[in-house]
């Protein structure tokens, strides 16, 4: 009578194997050696894709706890794709789900976070429609057209800031924006909260910029609106001359 596994349940031993081989024997009749080496490889892909996207994490926490954090999210994290690319963003939903089975820095998952908006943002699926731009637009007359390929974020700790030379100690409310410019490459920019709530209220693309300025004034409960509106005008240029906003809608 043969003893052999049921397929799936050969299949279930062997990736508990290549997740944990230090906790879980590998299947019976499969040399050891071989499976080491597969295991090996594996994991050594997996890791590969986190220090590319991730090095000055790696660089803060240093090798041995990095490297304790990457072997636990191979053994327990399912991720939910099977595209390459997206393992840096389930490592970081793997780090945001309570995964990690060490004490972390305060800022680390911010940090994580931002490093993967770089890669977020070079793949981001958003080009300019030109057809519905008008790039020498009136910014407060008209619909400010923001670059699509962005990312409006804000951190408690000023992550931009953070690496083997500096660990913040306290929070820090910090504001960034991260895009596409018209050559690819990724750039990034720290904004005040008036400018961030300014490119948060010209996103949806619904109000001219004459009238996020006003709703800011409002907000604020500025004694000048129109000095406000002014100022506003002089931050919609200077986002305009960085290709954060590429004119105004048609």
């Amino acid at each position: 009578m043969s003893t052999a596994m049921p397929f799936q349940e050969f299949q279930r031993a062997f990736a508990h194997h290549v997740r944990s081989p230090r906790k879980v024997p590998p299947p019976a009749g499969v040399p050891r050696r071989p499976m080491r080496l597969y295991g090996e490889l594996l994991y050594n892909n997996l890791v590969g894709f986190i220090d590319a996207c991730f090095p000055v994490s790696r660089q803060v926490l240093g090798e041995r706890r990095w490297g304790r954090l990457a072997r636990h999210f191979f053994s327990e994290w399912r991720c939910s794709t099977p595209w390459f690319r997206e393992i840096p963003r389930e490592f970081l939903r793997w780090l945001d789900s309570g995964g990690a089975p060490m004490a972390l820095p305060p800022y680390l998952l911010e940090l994580v976070h931002y490093e993967w908006v770089e890669l977020a943002v070079d793949v981001l699926d958003a080009e300019p429609d030109w057809a519905r731009i008008d790039v020498d637009g009136d910014l407060l007359a008209g619909r400010p057209a923001v670059n699509p390929a962005l990312m409006n974020l804000s951190y408690r700790w000023p992550v931009h800031l953070v690496g083997p030379a500096y660990r913040p100690r306290k929070p820090r409310e910090t504001n960034l924006v991260v895009f596409r410019d018209g050559e690819g490459g990724v750039r990034f920019s720290e904004f005040n909260a008036v400018s961030a709530r300014l490119l948060a209220l010209l996103l949806p693309g619904q109000l001219t910029g004459a009238a996020a300025c006003q709703r800011i004034a409002g907000e604020l409960r500025h004694p000048d609106p129109e000095r406000l509106t002014a100022h506003g005008h002089g931050l919609l240029k200077e986002m305009a001359g960085a290709q954060i906003i590429l004119g105004v809608l048609k």
